[in-house]
């Protein structure tokens, strides 16, 4: 099976760690090591490195090579220009159909936590040989939720179809992006809901067919990277047509119009985390909401449910202050209420047009 990491985000929601120069999949948020290199880190030794592919844009291909020295350098594919999700993979794919065909594949991400390891290797073993022998499904990859949480995407899923090394496979129902906080209460109160990691298993063949049948003007231009790759004419092709290709998410492009009986979930408490923001950080290696989370050189007195991260050489020093986070660079400083990350994401679009933009 290919393993294909997304690692092309800026991460604004980790600003002012995630910067447009270095962001947040190059940066140290968890020990010594960066997210991406952890999301490589789990897939071995089970993948061979030959089979570990990826996708970024094409500026941080030299900080790909820098942090994954044993990486192949052919398979870290850049992006010349954002064009969101559905291009990326689309993209990816074509690449992979032409060099492997029908083969099994896992899209994966770079900006992740999960700390059950071995289950995660487990499931996907599983699904490679579930895939190989129904190479026209798709096997979605959700955890169990902790929480009704309204800032990710919900896989909903109906009875088990069967069952193999202890591992369920439920029929699949459909998406819920981002609900309402009663829907979230709903989904986690009756178990037929998971959270959707963007984690899914396929085959190449399948997906090339799919972006055939539901977006054939984007294939047009995928398929002319198709047959040009691995001639000396595939990156000046890959410059002019892919920035033309619709920007579009890749549920808009594919996972909304599959039919839900040709796609499994599986749903596992995985120690999965999304921690590309400040708050989802905390919650991800906190052992109770009051439980203060620091990083670097950090005193806290009297404080309860904070993040306080230094990158820095001098102290910081935190007093009274509940369920805020603190975040010192060395060119800038940001202290907000932990349920004020949404609004960082605006600051930093505002800071892109102002005359601190290069702190962006």
């Amino acid at each position: 099976m290919k393993a294909i990491i997304f690692a092309g985000g800026v991460g604004t929601r980790l600003w002012p760690l995630s910067r447009k120069k270095s962001p947040k999949q190059f940066e140290k948020v968890i020990g010594d090591k960066s997210t991406l290199q952890l999301a490589v880190e789990r897939l071995i030794p089970n993948f061979d490195w030959k089979d570990i592919f990826v996708s970024t844009s094409e500026r941080y291909i030299p900080m790909v090579l820098q942090q994954l020295p044993m990486m192949i350098s052919e398979n870290v594919i850049g992006e010349p220009e954002l064009r969101d999700v559905g291009p990326a993979v689309g993209l990816i794919t074509a690449i992979l159909y032409k060099k492997y065909k029908n083969t099994p594949m896992v899209i994966l991400w770079s900006d992740h936590l999960i700390k059950k390891n071995d289950l995660f290797k487990k499931i996907l073993y599983q699904c490679e040989k579930i895939i190989k022998k129904h190479k026209d499904k798709i096997i979605f990859i959700g955890q169990k939720p902790r929480f009704a949480s309204q800032n990710l995407g919900w896989i909903k899923f109906d009875k088990v179809s069967y069952e193999t090394n202890n591992i369920k496979l439920y029929n699949f129902s459909g998406f819920h992006y981002r609900p309402t906080i009663e829907k979230a209460d709903e989904y986690l109160e009756n178990g037929n809901n998971c959270w959707n990691l963007g984690y899914f298993v396929t085959t190449t063949y399948n997906l090339w067919k799919l972006y055939e049948k539901y977006q054939p003007e984007m294939f047009t231009g995928l398929k002319e990277l198709y047959k040009a790759y691995g001639t000396s004419r595939f990156i000046q092709l890959l410059k002019k047509i892919y920035p033309k290709m619709p920007k579009m998410s890749f549920d808009n492009a594919i996972l909304e119009h599959i039919n839900k009986e040709d796609a499994y979930v599986i749903s596992e408490d995985l120690g999965w985390s999304d921690i590309g923001a400040w708050e989802a950080l905390k919650e991800a290696l906190q052992t109770s909401p009051e439980q203060n989370v620091i990083n670097g050189k950090v005193l806290l007195t009297d404080c309860r449910d904070s993040l306080v991260y230094n990158y820095t050489d001098k102290l910081v020093v935190t007093i009274d202050i509940n369920g805020l986070l603190v975040i010192n660079t060395h060119d800038v400083v940001l202290v907000c209420h932990k349920n004020s990350v949404p609004k960082i994401k605006k600051l930093v679009e505002k800071l892109s047009e102002s005359e601190n933009q290069h702190l962006v």
